[in-house]
């Protein structure tokens, strides 16, 4: 993943050399893409698509996204070679990273808040055989879910925590397995169709919520953390470079019902439907988010 990364940067640095030399240093300059890096998780593919839609189509701004794990992200950033990013869950989730990179990277708004992490199951599960995450550990319970947690990519926070827990609560009979978010869906759907029993690394917001009842554990030792603020990330100096974006990034807040929503439609249609309906239903907000200006009246 980090060969394949700074590849796309090196790529990148090249195209940029190779308009100046055709003698349009000033053209460069004004083209030169904003880079956003993303994961492959539905909240992030929805917020950072809709912001792409935006920042090109109402102020003209060319935009680049790089697909990389979170922890790359946070070192692009660092570096300069990224300029922002739209993910960085606070205070717990990405609490590693902030202490490493933090002095390096600068915070330019809330996305949304109450996120939050946990394991989760199929409410056709008995809740009075699993309720927390200690039930786990009872051996009829571990044999009914193949002693198995799915989860996501291996470099999330969610993946980190879902360690901690494991320790926390004794289940060293378990394996955690990772995969993408999409696989992790795919596998609960699996499970709901045959009415398996399954525990999922799970996070609001999150279209499955939507789409099937779900419940999470409860965790009395907070290994998987509380309630969470997500928000976006910039190098230093982006602000400077481009006042315009910053400061759109700055307004730009969603309810979560209305992120989920964005992400169901997308789950049953496309992003780029989704996000149409959403720019026009929500028009004067979205105005907002780009001008600064109040509806009037």
């Amino acid at each position: 993943m980090r060969r394949a990364f700074l590849k796309m940067l090196a790529l990148g640095a090249a195209a940029a050399v190779g308009c100046a030399t055709l003698g349009a240093p000033a053209l460069a300059a004004e083209t030169k893409p904003v880079r956003i890096g993303w994961t492959a998780w539905s909240d992030a593919e929805a917020v950072t698509r809709l912001a792409e839609r935006l920042i090109t189509e109402r102020l003209h701004q060319p935009v680049e996204l790089v697909l990389a794990d979170i922890g790359l992200q946070y070192q692009g950033l660092a570096k300069g070679d990224l300029d922002f990013m739209m993910m960085s869950w606070l205070p717990a989730t990405h609490a590693d990273y902030m202490e490493k990179l933090g002095d390096k990277v600068v915070p330019l708004g809330i996305l949304y808040t109450r996120a939050r992490l946990g394991w989760a199951v199929p409410d056709y599960v008995p809740a009075d055989q699993v309720r927390t995450v200690a039930d786990l550990a009872k051996p009829e319970v571990r044999a009914k879910l193949g002693g198995r947690i799915q989860g996501i990519d291996p470099g999330a926070g969610l993946m980190k925590a879902s360690e901690k827990a494991i320790d926390a609560y004794g289940l060293k009979d378990y394996s955690l397995v990772s995969a993408s978010g999409a696989a992790m869906t795919a596998a609960l759907g699996r499970a709901e169709r045959r009415k398996d029993w399954i525990v999922v690394t799970a996070w609001n917001p999150h279209w499955m919520f939507a789409k099937w009842k779900l419940r999470y554990l409860e965790d009395p030792e907070g290994a998987l953390g509380g309630l969470e603020r997500v928000q976006v990330m910039g190098r230093k100096g982006f602000y400077q470079d481009h006042p315009d974006i910053a400061e759109f990034l700055t307004r730009m807040y969603l309810p979560l019902e209305e992120l989920e929503g964005i992400m169901l439609e997308a789950d049953n249609s496309s992003y780029d439907k989704a996000i149409d309906d959403y720019i026009a239903k929500h028009k004067e907000r979205v105005d907002y988010w780009v001008t600064g200006q109040m509806p009037a009246g």
